[in-house]
């Protein structure tokens, strides 16, 4: 669900898949260690070819000269190819995706469009959001969601101040993001990295739930 930005970048290659004069899917590479393309991150072969895959995938990786493969756990077939193909196969990033509705509130706690003139926080993770949550008169969080995501999905995200963390806020502000991603036509979804115990149980209270991991290796020597 994460790349149609990647190929609106001209930041991809693509290529063709066939057999015999059949067209029977595609493989896409991007940069990931260097500035060239080095990974392949999309594979893609119809139903009836699927007893090819392997054989598919291997010539896209002598022709893209691919050096590390980068797939989705819940992509069954991209994720096949990974662990056929690749080796010191780790993650770094959990995959977020939509679970329940919430009803958190926090005291106080005003969820609203942040204005053109306000003053925010120095944000050091996140860019500054098109939502705010004001707190005892000042802004305590921002947040909102990108849309470089693969149609319908959106990319929610979010940053507390210092002095408000702990206090339920997060929590709060993803879950309010949550719904100005429905309204907008959106599914939302999100990411963190592994290590970051604090994200991960922020987007869990806000009603989101662990969809998948992504994991990258590097391609075995042919």
């Amino acid at each position: 669900m994460r790349y149609d930005a990647c190929h609106e970048r001209g930041w991809t290659d693509s290529y063709l898949l066939t057999a015999g004069d059949v067209e029977v899917g595609y493989g896409s590479v991007k940069g990931r260690e260097i500035a060239d393309r080095d990974t392949v991150f999309k594979f893609f072969v119809v139903p009836p070819f699927r007893k090819h895959a392997s054989t598919l995938f291997s010539q896209l990786l002598l022709a893209s000269r691919a050096t590390h493969i980068e797939a989705q756990s819940n992509d069954r077939l991209m994720s096949a190819m990974l662990f056929e193909f690749a080796s010191n196969i780790r993650s770094d990033t959990v995959l977020f995706g939509a679970h329940v509705t919430t009803t958190h509130a926090v005291s106080g706690a005003i969820f609203r469009h942040r204005r053109d003139d306000e003053q925010v926080f120095e944000h050091t993770t996140e860019p500054i959001g098109d939502f705010v949550v004001e707190l005892d008169g000042e802004v305590a969080g921002s947040g909102g969601f990108l849309l470089h995501y693969n149609k319908p999905f959106a990319d929610v995200y979010m940053e507390v101040a210092e002095p408000h963390r702990l206090k339920g806020v997060g929590s709060f502000l993803v879950q309010e993001v949550i719904k100005q991603c429905y309204l907008a036509g959106r599914v939302p979804a999100a990411r963190t990295s592994i290590e970051n115990t604090a994200s991960r149980a922020t987007l869990a209270k806000a009603g989101l739930t662990i969809c998948g991991f992504m994991l990258i290796g590097e391609t075995k020597a042919t």
